[in-house]
């Protein structure tokens, strides 16, 4: 059988994916710098900066997910995230592999309005400027005619338990512990989340669907967006809380920034979160007859999985 790869393995998206396909008997190969094990999987250790790593890494692969996940610091990203891209590129060629770049919106900027596919980059942050040169030089190879590929966008989502997740930080974890949930910003407008199961579903979906190759998409994300305060008013709810919570402004942030380098980076990311911020993956819908968990349901399964482990 055709083997798949995972680059970046150990993360939010890297984790559900890989119970999915060892769960129908793939051959999955995992790939990170300290990848822990995974019955029923390869497990590889690499440096994705590092081209011949890279290089060993993918050989032999059909299809291979690039799911990194970089220190958050623009610093890093600068130095690392072209590098990387470019030799995941390259190992791609060399295996004849085809390519799943699992992507955010930051090249999209502040937008008024849904964002689509066809949004175009505006990036107003210097993590958006990493992003919207990463995603250009992946679809340039594809346009020309050098790489099967495509790249697959979430919105910021949340059920991953982990602390690259704002909603599962502020929101359902501070719940488990019996803390008050926080919000960014403003509370009172929508804001949409990508359940992490879906977005590991729909990206088996999206490789084994030979269309959607070498196009952009938007991952499975329910529409009408709750608020901040109606996102956490049903967490508190599945919790069997009380739905009050606090909202964190940005002279707070600025001030904790200062002994937090995360919160210091993420300063320049707010624009997401003082404005409705709306995901459209009607494309995919549309494609594959899956428009996303409800909200509810994927708050009430969160929910559970933060019990069982409490």
């Amino acid at each position: 059988m055709p083997l798949t790869t995972l680059l970046g393995a150990g993360g939010a998206i890297g984790r559900p994916l890989a119970g999915l396909l060892t769960a129908r008997g793939e051959p999955v190969r995992l790939v990170g710098r300290r990848p822990g094990p995974v019955a029923g999987a390869e497990i590889v250790a690499a440096d994705l900066s590092d081209r011949g790593q890279t290089v060993q890494a993918v050989a032999g692969s059909s299809v291979v997910h690039l799911l990194v996940g970089l220190p958050y610091r623009t610093a890093v990203w600068r130095e690392r995230w072209p590098r990387i891209m470019a030799n995941v590129i390259e190992a791609c060629k060399r295996a004849g592999a085809r390519l799943v770049f699992f992507d955010n919106v930051y090249m999209y900027g502040r937008v008024s309005g849904p964002m689509t596919e066809q949004t175009p980059y505006a990036p107003c942050s210097r993590k958006g400027e990493v992003r919207a040169r990463i995603a250009t030089s992946l679809m340039d190879e594809v346009r020309a005619g050098r790489l099967t590929a495509m790249i697959a966008r979430s919105a910021d989502f949340y059920g991953s338990k982990t602390d690259h997740a704002v909603p599962d930080v502020l929101v359902l974890a501070a719940l488990a512990r019996g803390a008050k949930p926080s919000w960014l910003l403003n509370a009172s407008v929508p804001h949409s989340l990508t359940f992490t199961p879906d977005a590991a579903r729909a990206l088996v979906m999206l490789a084994g669907r030979e269309t959607a190759w070498n196009q952009i998409w938007h991952l499975p994300t329910a529409p009408d967006p709750p608020t901040g305060a109606g996102f956490i008013a049903m967490a508190a709810e599945a919790f069997g809380a009380p739905p009050r919570h606090r909202v964190l402004g940005r002279p707070m942030l600025r001030l904790a920034g200062l002994f937090n380098g995360d919160v210091r980076e993420s300063y320049e990311m707010l624009y997401q979160s003082d404005a409705p911020y709306l995901f459209d993956s009607g494309k995919f819908a549309r494609e594959f007859g899956f428009a996303g968990t409800p909200y509810a349901e994927g708050i009430r399964i969160a929910v559970e999985a933060y019990r069982r482990t409490a």
